[in-house]
C-alpha cells in the first residue's frame, strides 16, 4: 500500500499510519526500533532498499529525510513537507515514511521526525553518504542511540577516518567497520587453532579504502606489533599476512569472494569471504545498539602508525634520477635547469629511506 501526502504535517503523518495499520488488521505496531535515513533524492532509492531488506530480520519503522531546500530564493522561502508512506510488502516488515522537507524546514528535520518515532523504541541514524562532521552533535544523530556513517563515499575515505576519530561518541560506528567483521572473525580464529606468537602483520589491498586501513589498525592495536599496508589492485582487503617464527599465516582472498587460509603445519583450506550488500551490513550493525569499544579503539589509533613497503621512498628517489636523466637524453639544454629542480626531491627521499632504516 502507498500514501501520497502533499503539504502535510506529523500529525497527518501519524494518523494516515494508523488508518493504515487498521486497514491491514493489524493494530499492534510489532517493530522493534526506528531507523531514520537522512540521504538525498539521488540515494534514496539504494539505502531504502537496503533498509527494507534489513527489517526483514529487524522489523523497524524507516523515516528517510530527505531535505530539499531549494535552489533559488523563492523555492527556499516556500516551507512545504510532503511524504510518501509505504506499508505491506512495500515496506519490507515493517513501515516506510519518505520526509521531503522544502525550504526552511529542511534545516529543522528534527522537529518532524521527533512525533514519528516509536514510542519507548530505539532511534538508530544512518548517512549513507554526506554524514555531518560531529555525528552526535547533529540535531538528528543526537536523538539516536546509534549514528551510523559510510566513510567509504566520502571525497577522502582514509582522510575520513581521522574526523571519525576526531569526532567519536559512543554509539557512533561506520560501515567500513563492518565489512571487516569477516576478515577479523576468521584471523581471530585462525590464531584460536594455532596460538603463535605474531612478530609483524601485512595488510594488502586497494588504495583509498577505509576497511583496508581499519583492519591494520586493528591487527596493530590488537596485536602490538607493526603493520605493514601494501597498495593492490583491489577489490578490497586482498590478503593478510600474520608473520610467526614458524612461517607465516595467511588470508588471501583475490578475487572478493572465496579466500585461502593458509597455516604452517596444515593443509590450505576454503572459507567464504564474499563481499556483502549493504542490506547485510546495516541488519549487521542492528543486532547491536550499545558503544563499540573494539571499533573505538581502532579508529582511534592514528592511520601513520601502518608501515609503507621499506623500499617505498627509495623507488622514489630512483624515479626522480630517471626522469632526469631521461629529460638529458632528449634535451640536453634543459638538464641542468630540470637537475636542480630534482635534486632536493631525491636528496629528501634519501633521508627518509635512512632514517627508516635506523
Amino acid at each position: 500500500m502507498k500514501i501520497d501526502l502533499t503539504n502535510t504535517t506529523s500529525s497527518k503523518i501519524n494518523a494516515a499510519l494508523m488508518e493504515s495499520r487498521r486497514a491491514s488488521g493489524s493494530t499492534a505496531a510489532g517493530m522493534v526500533l526506528t531507523l531514520v535515513i537522512v540521504t538525498d533524492e539521488g540515494s534514496a532509492y539504494d539505502a531504502l532498499k537496503a533498509a527494507n531488506d534489513a527489517s526483514r530480520e529487524h522489523p523497524s519503522r524507516t523515516l528517510a529525510v530527505i531535505k530539499r531546500a531549494g535552489r533559488s530564493p523563492r523555492a527556499r522561502a516556500e516551507t512545504r513537507l510532503d511524504a510518501e508512506i509505504l506499508v505491506g510488502t512495500d515496506a519490507g516488515s515493517g513501515e516506510t515514511v519518505i520526509l521531503r522537507m522544502h525550504g526552511e524546514l529542511a534545516a529543522h528535520a528534527q522537529s518532524v521526525v521527533l512525533p514519528l518515532l516509536l514510542p519507548d523504541a530505539p532511534v538508530v541514524v544512518w548517512w549513507p553518504d554526506n554524514a555531518p562532521l560531529h555525528p552526535a552533535q547533529d540535531p538528528l544523530g543526537s536523538i539516536a542511540q546509534r549514528r551510523i556513517t559510510d566513510a567509504v563515499t566520502a571525497e577522502s575515505p582514509v582522510g575520513q577516518l581521522a574526523q571519525r576519530a576526531q569526532s567519536y561518541t559512543p554509539g557512533d560506528t561506520d560501515l567500513a567497520w563492518t565489512r571487516i567483521t569477516g576478515w577479523r572473525s576468521m584471523l581471530a580464529a585462525a590464531l584460536d587453532q594455532r596460538p603463535s606468537k605474531i612478530t609483524s602483520a601485512v595488510v594488502e589491498g586497494e588504495s583509498y579504502n577505509p576497511s583496508v586501513e581499519l583492519l591494520g589498525l586493528w591487527l596493530h592495536n590488537r596485536l602490538h606489533v607493526p603493520v605493514e599496508r601494501v597498495v593492490t589492485g583491489g577489490p578490497g582487503i586482498t590478503a593478510v599476512h600474520l608473520c610467526t617464527k614458524d612461517g607465516d599465516i595467511t588470508l588471501d582472498r583475490p578475487d572478493g569472494l572465496m579466500g585461502t587460509l593458509s597455516m604452517p603445519g596444515s593443509p590450505d583450506r576454503q572459507v567464504a569471504l564474499k563481499r556483502r550488500e549493504t542490506s547485510e551490513l546495516i541488519a549487521e550493525e542492528l543486532r547491536r545498539l550499545d558503544p563499540d569499544d573494539i571499533y573505538a579503539a581502532a579508529v582511534r589509533t592514528p592511520v601513520e602508525r601502518l608501515r609503507e613497503p621499506a623500499g617505498a621512498e627509495t623507488a622514489a628517489a630512483e624515479r626522480v634520477a630517471q626522469t632526469v636523466a631521461d629529460a638529458a637524453v632528449a634535451n640536453p639544454a634543459r638538464v641542468t635547469a630540470e637537475s636542480a629542480e630534482a635534486k632536493p626531491a631525491a636528496k629528501k627521499a634519501t633521508k627518509r629511506t635512512a632514517k627508516e632504516g635506523a
